[in-house]
């Protein structure tokens, strides 16, 4: 599956936080966005730990964005909220997990490659910016 929950709450998050104009800490997130705290606190940990957010310590601590928003692809969101490539079928991206047996003589393979290839394109030229313009 290509976005998990993960992935939906690291974007819903990030949203959230380019919004403000102060750090937003992940308690105030997860009642915001009605999501459990501490899967809310291990994307945020994911999402900083890829610099895609600055952690701020402190009363007055939480989450920034670090950089500009059309620096931050979309794919490098999932991931780093998935910790793992996103993929479209498991079988594009670990040609070992083939659930019918038949790697190297599927006649799908080159499909599911091509298709793979096209989503991790547009994935990685769709910025953060551009995602929130719509």
């Amino acid at each position: 599956m290509l976005l998990t929950r993960a992935s939906e709450y690291a974007l819903l998050s990030l949203d959230k936080i380019r919004k403000s104009d102060r750090p937003v800490g992940s308690e105030q997130l997860a009642r915001e966005l009605c999501i459990p705290k501490s899967f809310l606190a291990k994307i945020l940990h994911n999402l900083a730990k890829q610099e895609i957010l600055e952690s701020h310590r402190g009363a007055q601590g939480g989450f920034t964005i670090k950089s500009d928003l059309n620096r931050i692809s979309v794919y490098d969101i999932i991931l780093a909220a998935e910790g793992k490539s996103p993929a479209v079928f498991d079988c594009t991206q670990y040609s070992d997990n083939c659930p019918n047996g038949t790697i190297g003589s599927c006649a799908i393979s080159p499909f599911l490659a091509t298709f793979q290839g096209k989503i991790d394109t547009f994935l990685n030229e769709l910025t953060l910016d551009q995602l929130f313009l719509h």
